[in-house]
């Protein structure tokens, strides 16, 4: 009988021990970071003269971004992208074709690119409702047509701001009903509410947005599987589509054609 007891024991202890290197260890497992190569950044900076943009938050952390104005004497839309864990979403600037006749704001999290300080689910939020609050009210933006475009990670950060501000449309590209569903699929046997730090609990604001969504999901994603998308979906308190890239993973979901098309296609309705 003691050593059953013992076995049992030292089961528990190895248990709780998995449990605090999870909780501890989860920060980095979620917010991986990404950074440019030198040589990168110089590239993009000559490419795209004068859009570099750096900003200090209300508690003094340093960002970095890009800000790409449209072509436009009057007020026009502002497109806001949010990257995934890790993405330095300097990489979006070369995308900028797919958006004709709209302002670009790319911030990199805290931590991320050239900015400073840690990321989590708090400051990321927070920076994101700081972002739209400096750049809504500026003249060369109109605040009716604010879209946000979030990729994974960044999804949650999206849905987040379009609960407490006022946007135009959404663009979720592989989003995620929380990051606690998609923890419990992968570790069924841990108590996942209680070890969590970072929720991402985009399911419970759904119902209560009522800008207009399109999500875009790959038909082969490992890493956030479709049926967390459309769960999120079917949430939605607003109009909310869904397209499914058929053959198409996680990471090169944004390589394919059929990606881009009903983005240009969503957005291009905002542009009255």
């Amino acid at each position: 009988m003691d050593f059953i007891f013992s076995v049992l024991r030292i089961g528990v202890l190895a248990f709780a021990g998995l449990c605090l290197l999870l909780y501890f260890k989860q920060d980095g497992m979620i917010f991986i970071g990404a950074k440019l190569a030198s040589g990168e950044l110089e590239e993009l900076r000559r490419r795209f003269p004068g859009s570099e943009l750096r900003l200090t938050t209300p508690d003094g952390t340093r960002l970095h971004g890009w800000y790409l104005r449209a072509d436009s004497n009057e007020p026009a839309p502002l497109l806001i992208h949010f990257g995934g864990n890790a993405e330095d979403v300097s990489y979006m600037l070369l995308d900028r074709e797919h958006f004709p006749g709209i302002s670009l704001l790319l911030v990199n999290y805290r931590g991320y690119g050239l900015s400073e300080g840690r990321p989590g689910q708090k400051s990321l939020t927070g920076d994101a409702l700081f972002l739209y609050d400096q750049f809504s009210t500026r003249p060369e933006v109109d605040p009716k047509r604010i879209i946000l475009m979030g990729r994974s990670l960044g999804t949650g950060v999206a849905a987040h701001l379009a609960s407490r501000r006022q946007v135009d449309r959404l663009v979720l590209i592989s989003p995620y009903d929380s990051l606690r569903s998609l923890a419990r699929g992968i570790y069924p046997w841990l108590p996942i509410s209680v070890l969590l730090k970072h929720p991402f609990d985009s399911i419970k604001l759904a119902p209560d947005i009522q800008a207009p969504m399109l999500a875009v999901v790959a038909g082969r994603d490992g890493i956030i599987p479709p049926e967390h998308s459309r769960a999120l979906v079917e949430a939605w308190g607003g109009e909310a589509d869904l397209v499914e890239v058929k053959g198409a993973d996680h990471n090169d979901l944004a390589l394919r054609r059929e990606f881009w098309e009903p983005i240009e296609k969503f957005t291009g309705v905002a542009r009255r």
